[in-house]
């Protein structure tokens, strides 16, 4: 009960002068709290980050500074005066702070999982139940409770108290190695560019793996459980791995081999099964890849690696791009050929080397069928609106120089009659 008396004391010690002064020096820490983070934030100030969220409040630097200052704080008025409010706003700091660093570790380590909100909640809920029981005296009586429940598991004897704590625990450190996984992955991944990304990104994920492989056993051992019980689940998750879970294993083992083999690298223009997009991460599962028009496909790591993938952009950034026009029988093509191809090459994503260049593909039913080819580097901004361009200015010189594009023409051929013969005159007739 000595925290239900600490409570009482603090509630006690609330006079009207002492409460305005620690109000005073209360709403004064959080200002300097405040005031620290936007120095600090500088030039991070759009950056997402553990220690900065996407706002000055909301990160883990603000509970942290605002219980350093609130300590500092109570400890000056301590001789002072009776403080109450501020043996009160302290652990109630300090819980803010296990909410937000939870929080921020669990939204950086998975971004885009909607399973995170609900533990975040949980998580909430769990650190301000236990406030109030700590702050109301009840949590030494649930400890000796949890503690006088027990049972026996292969031999050994198992309290409440120790699951949770173990539970408590193993929370704590995997907490801590997804908050170390990601603050490596996030530093190795700084400025990557080009074909170093795809080294770095190996180094990522590698690092976040074996981490999360060291946290587990550090959790386990925690929670009570043997590492030599892990060979029986080592074998258990074999033989899951061989019977059902051969896709899986597959895709995971396909990512590194990816990464490690620069087939694959992030930025590169790909075809796979008829989708066409920029490749924009390269997951330890799964490939993102985004096309033009914005929508993204989820292309599972294995079919990278067993089926037929194109990839524009492996060896040579150039892209060739085609157009075709058809002209009448009887043009001019050695005056006209020149002229189509220096029209190509006015337009400004059209590469000058290798230069444009026209040539007769086809003699078609209608008229001579030509076709314009030219270079350009960056496929990426499209190649519909450069198609456009150079067709504009093909157009354009055929009106300047008086060239029709025919239009489909059929021939119909009327059979004529038979001439009709005529009759013999009668008998006795006049002739």
């Amino acid at each position: 009960m000595q925290n239900l008396n600490s409570l009482q004391q603090a509630l006690n010690d609330l006079t009207p002068q002492a409460v305005l002064v620690e109000v005073a020096m209360l709403v004064g820490s959080l200002a300097a709290a405040y005031g620290l983070v936007w120095l600090a934030r500088g030039r991070h100030a759009r950056e997402r980050s553990i220690w900065f969220g996407a706002r000055i409040y909301d990160g883990v630097f603000f509970p942290v500074a605002a219980l350093l200052v609130g300590v500092v704080a109570r400890w000056a008025l301590d001789d002072l005066l009776p403080v109450g409010l501020l043996r009160l706003a302290v652990p109630i700091l300090f819980s803010l702070v296990l909410i937000r660093i939870s929080v921020q570790v669990l939204r950086t380590a998975f971004p885009n999982s909607t399973l995170v909100r609900r533990l975040e909640r949980t998580v909430s809920w769990l650190v301000w139940v236990g406030l109030v029981l700590w702050l109301t005296g009840l949590l030494p009586l649930l400890v000796d409770e949890m503690e006088g429940v027990h049972w026996r598991v292969g031999g050994v004897t198992v309290s409440l108290l120790m699951m949770v704590q173990g539970g408590l625990s193993a929370g704590i450190v995997l907490l801590g190695v997804l908050w170390l996984s990601s603050a490596i992955e996030a530093q190795l991944l700084k400025g990557a560019v080009g074909t170093s990304i795809s080294a770095r990104k190996i180094a990522a994920n590698a690092t976040r793996a074996m981490l999360l492989i060291i946290g587990v056993l550090i959790a386990l051992t925690a929670v009570g459980i043997p590492i030599s019980a892990l060979s029986v689940i080592g074998g258990a998750i074999g033989v899951g791995i061989g019977l059902g879970l051969q896709k899986l294993a597959a895709n995971y083992v396909s990512g590194f081999v990816i990464l490690a083999e620069r087939s694959l690298r992030i930025g590169d223009l790909v075809r796979v099964d008829n989708f066409e997009g920029h490749i924009t991460d390269i997951k330890t599962r799964y490939t993102v890849v985004r096309a033009l028009s914005g929508r993204e496909s989820i292309v599972p790591n294995e079919m990278l690696t067993t089926q037929r993938v194109e990839n524009l952009s492996l060896a040579d950034p150039n892209m060739l791009v085609s157009t075709v026009v058809q002209v009448a029988y009887g043009t001019d093509l050695e005056a006209l050929i020149p002229a189509l191809t220096q029209a190509a090459a006015r337009v400004p994503r059209v590469l000058a080397d290798p230069a444009p260049g026209v040539q007769l593909s086809s003699f078609a039913s209608d008229g001579l069928e030509l076709t314009v080819l030219f270079w350009i580097r960056d496929p990426q901004n499209g190649q519909g609106n450069v198609r456009s361009a150079v067709n504009l200015a093909v157009l354009q010189t055929l009106n300047e120089r008086g060239i029709e594009i025919p239009f489909p023409q059929r021939v119909v051929h009327t059979p004529t009659a038979p001439p009709v013969a005529a009759a013999p005159p009668a008998d006795g007739a006049p002739g």
